[in-house]
């Protein structure tokens, strides 16, 4: 098998990090770079796994680098923004309703509620936080504190 050139090696690397998988990667690299490649060598570059451990440093801050960036920089991504998916939701609904779909029109219009704070339903959220939004504080009771304090809650109740 003849060696990869650095352009694919980067392309491989960069769609590794970005999660894609070895299968994935294999039908990319044959659609972009007309290279047939296996998945085992797709593997050998990714350092999070044992093929790839001896990856070559530079290679490794590449991955490194392009996972952090993927990671962080969702904002390149259309459907990771609620404006955009709000959208795509509308113009299904409005076409669902228009061919008389009206189940899915519901569903669509359930979704698009969640998507701006579960509006839809009749579900009453309730946090359940401690003062100034911290933690609730709990004690725990010795056995002796236990049986006075339940002795003074049903002498309460007898009045």
């Amino acid at each position: 098998m003849a060696a990869l050139k650095n352009d694919v090696k980067a392309y491989i690397v960069q769609s590794l990090a970005c999660f894609d998988s070895p299968s994935q990667v294999v039908e990319a690299v044959q659609v972009e770079f007309k290279v047939k490649i296996t998945r085992q060598q797709v593997e050998s570059y990714d350092p999070t796994k044992a093929s790839g451990k001896a990856l070559a440093a530079r290679w490794v801050d590449m991955f490194n680098a392009t996972r952090a960036r993927f990671q962080t920089e969702i904002a390149d991504i259309p459907i990771a923004n609620k404006a955009y998916r709000l959208r795509v939701l509308d113009r299904m609904a409005t076409r669902a309703e228009g061919m008389k779909n009206l189940a899915m029109t519901a569903q669509l219009m359930e979704q698009a509620a969640k998507e701006v704070g579960d509006a839809y339903t009749n579900k009453q959220k309730v946090e359940h936080t401690g003062a100034n939004g911290g933690p609730i504080e709990s004690a725990t009771l010795t056995k002796d504190e236990y049986k006075k304090a339940r002795q003074e809650m049903l002498e309460d109740d007898d009045c």
